[in-house]
Order: C-alpha cells, then structure tokens, then sequence
C-alpha cells in the first residue's frame, strides 16, 4: 500500500489518493470469493463449490472487483491515515479512482484535518459579574415552590369560579351566530389565568357558578393560525361543570417539619438560604466559565472544514438518538411527534456544533502555549472519580481503557486546567 497527499481548496481539507499493493488486492478477491461463492450458480459444480478462477471464466473477472475493493478499504485508509501523520478530525468521503482488470486499485478518502489556532488575548478577558447574594425574596420563591409541590386540590361547590381555579367547561363558539369548525368542546379542563384561551375568554368566566350556561365573547387574534377566523369577533356558550382550587399549608413550624428534616420554619428557612446559596454561586461559576470562553472563542482565529463540523453534528445526532431509546422512544416515533425532519434536526444541530469545535480547539491551543501537563496523580485521580461515579473498581476501569481512552483522559484533564486558568485569570465586571 502506498498514499499521496493532496491539499485542497478548501483550508483544512486533503484528499489521501491510496494505491493498493497486487498482494492486498488479491486477499481482497479471495475474501470476495469467498463472501460470495456460496451465491453463484456454475454449471457443473454444486453451489459454493465452483472455484474462483472457473467463476471469474464464467462470469468476467470483475465480477469480484467491487466486494474486494469494499474489503481493502477500511484497512488501508487507516494504514495511510496513521503513517500520514495528519491529525484527521473527520471520517472519509471515498471515492474510487482506478479499478479495473490489470490495473492497481486505487481510491481516494477526503478527509478534514485539525485547524491551526492563532490565539489572541485569553488572560484578563472581561467577564460580567454575576450577583451570589442571597434575599428574602429567593427564599420566599423557594417557599412558594415547595408550597406548590405540596399543595392540595379540592373540588369546590359553594363560592362562584375565581382567578386560577381549574375548571372543567363545555363550550360552543359561533360567528355571526354560525357555528364554526373546531369551536366546541365537551368536558374541557381549563385553568383560570393559564392563557391558553384567546383574548380575555378566561376572565369573563371569574364570577360564574357551576351549572350556569354564560356568554363569552372575545375576538380573534390577526395572526391566528386559522386563516377564515383571524380577526373575527365570536361568541362562545359556556356551561362551568367543575371548578377546583389549590390548597395550601401555613407557612409554619409545622410545614417546616412536613417538608423538612428541621422543626422551625426558621432553621428551615436558614438551610434554604444556604442551598440558594450555593446554587447561586455554581450558577456564577459556570455563567463565567462560558462567558470567559465565549471571549477566548471570539478572540481567536482558525478556519473550521465543513466536514469537521458534519462530524461534531453526526456523533451529537447519535448521542440524541441514544437519549430518545433510553427514554423508550425512537427516532422516528421522536420526528412523528414533532413533525421534525433530521435535516431540521441537523441544521438545529449545527451551531451548537460549531462552538464546541472551536472551544475544543482554542483550549487546546492554550494547553500548548501555556506547556500545561497532567501529573499521574491528577491522572489517578480523574480515575478515582470515574470508578466512584460508574459504581466499580479503579481496576476494572483501567481494563477496559485502552490507549485511546488513556490519552482522551488526559487531554481533558488538560483541557480542564486550561478552562481554570482562563476563568481565573478573568476580570469580573
């Protein structure tokens, strides 16, 4: 097997043209042969006993070229893309540049190789300063939260509908006293104040008791999704059939004591300050982090291939997909649902593509300036962690790594400090 290397139009982008050697050609052909023999009738023989060379006699010898040129592919293009020493960050479009009888084989693989990174400032970058302080009124938001989460709902019967009671209504629409398609509905559960109604529909229920028919009317909006009812003024008949209200505890020691492992509602309250607390100050942290590396990103120069950026969106594609079967859904029950396409899903896909390419990079590229190196014991300790999180033995986690995972560990690890470095080198604002 032997390669060149082309440099293409495109910056980043080379074209591996790999000639294969009358010896790998050949254990490709027998390969195919005998892939395929079991397939092809030959007068005379019983199927699958015909011998190559009576087959290629009957049948043309190209007829095993194809399937032997899928064979030597995959081997070779890895055997030239190892010794090229190119630092590929894309897979291949092949392309097939000379099969035929007598002729070496020969194919090409298009690949995109890593961009170089011109850093610019990435020390001292300006950062907005986020706000860790903790008030009364996030305190009392969480309350509220809690209070929600522990709520009771109670039918009601004697007091007319108010505002964020849930109500279960019937309902018929009319314009100019025609009804109208899509305008009824028979047993519809309706929260007052959702605004999932058009117009003021909801409040001109408040103040209606259940069993009262009452008329709504309400306009519709111009850019209603129905085109021959935007605009349109109607009349709904409305029948309350059910109203429902949300119940709440006291704010009280004895909520405290419901909710919490503490027996005042000021102990209570002193611990949820320190969640928000620290809540707040993670929040900070990463709000930085993103925000020192958004300005690293801009600071920067490289020109990213489109085929690397293909990449990045087919393996995030791939991880989407996993998460949808972990949820029992696939995806096309997800692109049903939705009414997604993958182009769509693609395109969606490609921004959030773009900026991790360049991050990656850029922090890369700062590793190398900076000489930033990962200790055994840094090493060690990422491996600890892995072990704690996966629930098994540091041991068993290092049989299953093999040389690729080791090195893919430790460039994190790197990239890691570099992301430490850049935030705490960042000046808040």
């Amino acid at each position: 097997m032997s390669f060149t290397v082309e440099q293409l139009e495109e910056k980043n982008m080379v074209k591996l043209v790999i000639t294969s050697s009358d010896e790998e050609f050949e254990k490709g052909l027998e390969q195919a042969y005998n892939k395929n023999k079991s397939k092809i009738n030959v007068q005379g023989f019983r199927k699958g006993k015909a011998p190559r060379k009576i087959i290629e006699k009957f049948y043309g010898k190209e007829v095993f070229f194809e399937d032997a040129a899928n064979a030597i592919i995959p081997e070779a293009y890895a055997k030239a893309a190892e010794e090229s020493g190119l630092e590929i960050v894309s897979q291949p479009e092949i392309g097939l540049v000379q099969l035929e009888d007598g002729k070496p084989f020969i194919f090409s693989a298009t690949v995109a190789v890593k961009p170089e990174v011109e850093l610019g400032q990435y020390k001292g970058v300006e950062v907005a300063k986020a706000d860790v302080e903790v008030t009364e009124d996030d305190i009392n938001a969480e309350l509220d939260k809690v209070r929600e989460q522990n709520s009771r709902t109670v039918n009601v019967e004697d007091r007319p509908v108010q505002d964020k009671d849930m109500t279960v209504i019937d309902f018929e629409g009319f314009i100019d006293g025609q009804p109208f398609q899509g305008g009824k509905g028979e047993n519809y559960p309706l929260t007052i104040g959702s605004h999932s109604f058009i117009d003021t529909f909801e409040e001109q229920l408040i103040g209606k008791n259940i069993g009262e028919e009452t008329e709504v009317n309400v306009t519709f909006p111009e850019d209603y999704h129905a085109e021959e009812l935007k605009g349109k003024p109607a009349t709904f008949k409305v029948t309350v059939k059910e109203i429902k209200e949300k119940q709440y505890d006291d704010l009280d020691d004895d909520f405290a004591q419901n909710v919490s492992d503490f027996d005042t509602l000021a102990e209570y309250k002193e611990d949820l300050k320190k969640t928000i607390g620290e809540r707040k100050a993670n929040e900070a942290k990463n709000k930085k982090e993103a925000e020192a590396i958004d300005k690293i990103i801009e600071n920067a120069k490289m020109d990213i291939p489109s085929a690397m950026v293909d990449t990045q969106v087919r393996q995030m594609a791939e991880d989407f997909s996993r998460r949808l079967q972990q949820q029992g859904l696939s995806v096309e029950q997800y692109f049903q649902f939705t009414g997604l396409t993958a182009d769509k899903l693609f395109a969606d896909m490609q921004p959030e593509a773009e900026k991790r390419i360049k991050s990656r990079l850029v922090l890369e590229a700062i590793v190398k300036a900076e000489n930033i190196e990962v200790s055994d014991e840094e090493y060690e300790s990422e491996l600890n962690k892995m072990a704690e999180s996966y629930g098994m033995e540091v041991d068993k986690i290092k049989e299953f790594m093999g040389e690729y995972e080791q090195k893919q560990i430790r460039e994190d690890i790197a990239v890691q400090k570099a992301v430490d470095l850049v935030v705490a080198e960042a000046v808040e604002k």
